[in-house]
Order: structure tokens, then sequence, then C-alpha cells
């Protein structure tokens, strides 16, 4: 595995993930019950976007950074983001962030005293920062094992309640087939759960093989979502989808809120937004 996020870290698809994040698990904790959130692929937790890596890919200062300067607008998700940077950023309210949050951090950001984060990391460098960066947190559970296995193996959570994030490299051929398979698997265990699987729009037909997959899995409840903020180019990502199995109550329309103000924003002459149901009731 030679992924590393710390080259994309701020940038669109980050912004896209954490607005839906941050509005799933605000939905969730509307109920005084405890929820549990897993994480297939938590990376490092947190970034420095003026390092070298990050700095040659300039797609924090293309993400995050364009938000930063339209932060008297941003609708309700994007306001609470806002503040969780800005936490990981003291003194610079007036400038681009330095540091960004992941969303293992950004979860833990939303999780209260009661709620339970189980993260898992397979490179172990990564996973040591993780763990540094969250060692005091005693709702975390940082575990240095495959991301889909551990998630096939630890659900249900005894909260019955909860969100999965399945955000993997793509660095496998066979990655859309892991995502679709393991969460039909960890759904029949788990049916109440939230699963949100990320992924890029690079090559249509996979993508459209992947959301046939998950239509004849048998779930039901599928929120499909896409973020673009250009042309296709096979030199980068440029749009990157999202699909969300039992979205809470009403918040298809808040997530599309969200990702129609981050097409203007990011993109305001090429971008684009796209909320849709694939599968209903």
């Amino acid at each position: 595995m030679n992924y590393r996020h710390i080259y994309h870290a701020g940038n669109f698809a980050d912004l896209m993930k954490h607005g839906i994040l941050v509005t799933l698990l605000q939905a969730l904790s509307r109920k005084a019950k405890p929820w549990c959130y897993f994480d297939t692929h938590a990376g490092a937790g947190l970034y420095d976007t003026q390092a070298e890596a990050a700095v040659k890919t300039a797609e924090a200062a293309a993400g995050i950074g364009r938000l930063w300067q339209a932060a008297a607008d941003l609708p309700d998700a994007l306001q609470v983001l806002y503040r969780i940077v800005q936490k990981f950023n003291p003194g610079m309210q007036t400038q681009a962030p330095r540091y960004y949050p992941g969303s293992p951090l950004v979860a833990a950001a939303l999780a209260r005293e009661h709620d339970r984060l189980i993260l898992s990391e397979k490179q172990p460098d990564e996973a040591a920062l993780l763990k540094q960066r969250l060692h005091r947190d005693a709702r975390v559970a940082v575990h240095v094992r495959d991301g889909y296995e551990m998630l096939r193996a630890l659900v249900p959570p005894p909260e019955r309640r909860g969100l999965v994030l399945i955000d993997p490299p793509f660095e496998r051929d066979d990655e859309f087939v892991q995502m679709a398979d393991t969460c039909t698997a960890a759904h029949r265990r788990w049916p109440e759960g939230v699963y949100c699987l990320w992924y890029p729009i690079k090559d249509t037909p996979i993508v459209t093989r992947f959301h046939r997959r998950l239509r004849e899995s048998g779930m039901r409840r599928i929120l499909s979502t896409a973020l673009r903020i250009g042309p296709p180019n096979a030199a980068s990502l440029s749009e990157c989808g999202m699909l969300i199995v039992n979205p809470p109550w009403q918040t298809d329309a808040e997530i599309a809120r969200t990702l129609a103000f981050l097409a203007r924003t990011l993109a305001p002459a090429r971008g684009g937004s796209r909320v849709n149901w694939l599968v209903m009731e």
C-alpha cells in the first residue's frame, strides 16, 4: 500500500465527505441513545497542508483554502466543520488553516461522552500517528488491521445505532467489489446501521457496475451523492461520490444544500452536484 492521504488532505473530496459526515452524525445525536462510529480506512488523523507532499498537489488550497474565504455564508454542516477545523488551527481565523483533520478526528469532535469510535488503519506508521493523536480519548479504539475484516468481525455493536465510513485508497483492482460486498455482509448483521461508501468517479463503467451490485444486494434506502469540480481528468480527481445506506430522516435535503454550496464555491464555472435515490424503500 503506497497511498498517503497527506497529498489530498483538505481537498474537495474531503470537504464533501466531512460535510456529509457532520450531517449524519448530528442527526444520530438528536436522540439521547449512544452511537458507534466505524472507520475502515482511518489514516493518520491530522494532516499538515504546508507539508511538502500537500504543497506539491495544492489540493488543500483549492479545497479548504477556498472554503475558508466563504466562512460568512456557510450552510449548517459546513459551519460545524469550519469550527472543528478551526480548533486545530488556533489563531488562524482569517487565513487558510494549516492543519486539516481526517474523518476520525471529525467524528471524535462530534461524539458525545457515551458514544464510541472504532477505527482501523492497516498501515503501521499511519496507525501509530492516529493512536498518538487519540490516545487520551477513552471513547476511541484503534485497530491495526484490515478494515473490511474488522467491520465484518465487530458488527453489530452493542449500541445498535451508529455509522460506518468506508473510504479506501482504491489501490486494489477489486476495491469497488470489496466495498459493496463488505457493506452488504455488515448490513445483514446490522441492518439498522448507516453506511457511507466514498468512491472516486473516473471510470463510468466501473461505477455503474458498483451501483448495480448495491441495487441487487437487497439493501433498501440507498442515497447516491456526487460532487464535481471540473470535467473528467485522467491526471487528477475531479469528481467523487458517496452512497449512503439508511440516511436519517430529511438528511438528503441537507446534504443536497451542502454539496450545491461546495460546487458553487469551489468551482463556480465548472462544478456541479447530484443527490438522488439509488434505491428507495
